[in-house]
């Protein structure tokens, strides 16, 4: 195979970041777009180079010739269409979260491990060489022995924005708010840095915005290695830049936004070249981040697809920040602490 046929399902706000990584990937070629609203999906074709235009997936799936879809439709549609992609034989790049719910998180790998498609799911900050330095610090002791890992996530949705589609702010489409939907970037970094999460406690609700799911957050963390970690998510507040902060008992490292403001590591004088991150931020705009991430994760999908492997981050690997998030919305529900696993 020397290039993968692209189809998109699902033609808003995040389809044109996908559409510019298929046709910046030279293994890819955007060959079908779909959206139940036509003029949508008219739209996206028009702007990305005339792709075959379908309002059904499973015709598109069917006719359109297609060996892999991005699914960019509503979070709790995630897992329907994944399926009936699998069953068609197409591989799938799906959008984060990967799913609302564990079981319909294990009814997507299961499916794409039975029909042998891969399954990548989209966190395109692990692509940035800024993560990928903290990350290899932290693994590599240059911390020493981890004690906090904690993220603020203090980011701006406006009533207007949640008002902009039905599926928005509700359980059934949206599976959560400030967390599920604006959060789990951060969330995945947070875990996947700092390790396993062992048991959360939480207290979310909707203190301002006339939506179901909460757009403020606030949870205590105990990961697996002991260490302990503090988690604020909100969507309720002027946006500002997310922060992260990894605290071990020889060094710090702190991220505000898209950089580093803080590298305390024994026996090293120089601070990363890598100071920033190339994703840009959406903390209070849902359009302001950078396709170059999305582009990564494209290429290395078709890469895994032509050499047969795995790709970066596979549905186990997405399913991750999922657990910590419905824990976290467990724990809020009862009051109580919820263990993970």
């Amino acid at each position: 195979m020397d290039k993968v046929r692209f189809g998109i399902i699902g033609c808003g706000v995040i389809a044109p970041l996908h559409a510019r990584g298929i046709i910046e990937t030279p293994e890819a070629q955007l060959v079908a777009v779909c959206d139940v609203i036509e003029e949508r999906a008219q739209k996206l074709s028009a702007d990305y180079g005339n792709p075959a235009v379908y309002t059904d997936h499973i015709k598109m799936l069917e006719e359109s010739g297609v060996d892999a879809v991005c699914v960019c439709v509503p979070s709790g549609l995630h897992g329907p269409i994944t399926i009936d992609a699998a069953k068609y034989g197409k591989h799938v790049m799906c959008e984060k979260p990967v799913e609302i719910t564990l079981p319909k998180i294990d009814a997507m790998i299961d499916a794409c491990m039975q029909a042998n498609v891969k399954l990548g799911v989209i966190f395109q900050r692990r692509t940035s060489p800024m993560w990928s330095k903290i990350k290899k610090a932290v693994d590599d002791g240059l911390l020493g022995k981890m004690v906090l890992g904690d993220a603020y996530l203090k980011y701006y949705r406006s009533q207007e924005y949640y008002d902009s589609g039905d599926w928005r702010g509700t359980w059934e489409l949206d599976g959560g708010g400030a967390l599920m939907n604006q959060g789990v970037h951060c969330i995945d970094l947070q875990r996947w840095i700092m390790g396993p999460v062992d048991t959360v406690y939480a207290q979310a609700d909707h203190l301002l915005r006339d939506i179901e799911v909460e757009d403020t957050c606030c949870a205590v963390l105990k990961f697996a290695s002991g260490a302990f970690g503090v988690l604020q998510g909100t969507t309720s507040v002027v946006g500002m830049n997310h922060k992260l902060e990894f605290h071990g008992d020889k060094g710090t490292i702190c991220v505000d936004g898209e950089t580093i403001t803080m590298w305390k590591a024994p026996g090293q004088t120089e601070e990363p070249d890598d100071m920033e991150d190339t994703i840009g931020s959406a903390a209070a705009d849902p359009k302001a981040i950078s396709g170059h991430g999305h582009t990564i994760q494209i290429r290395d999908l078709c890469l895994a697809i032509i050499e047969n492997r795995e790709p970066m981050i596979g549905g186990e690997e997405a399913r991750k920040a999922v657990e910590v998030i419905v824990a976290i919305y467990e724990s809020a529900r009862t009051g109580l602490p919820v263990k993970l696993g």
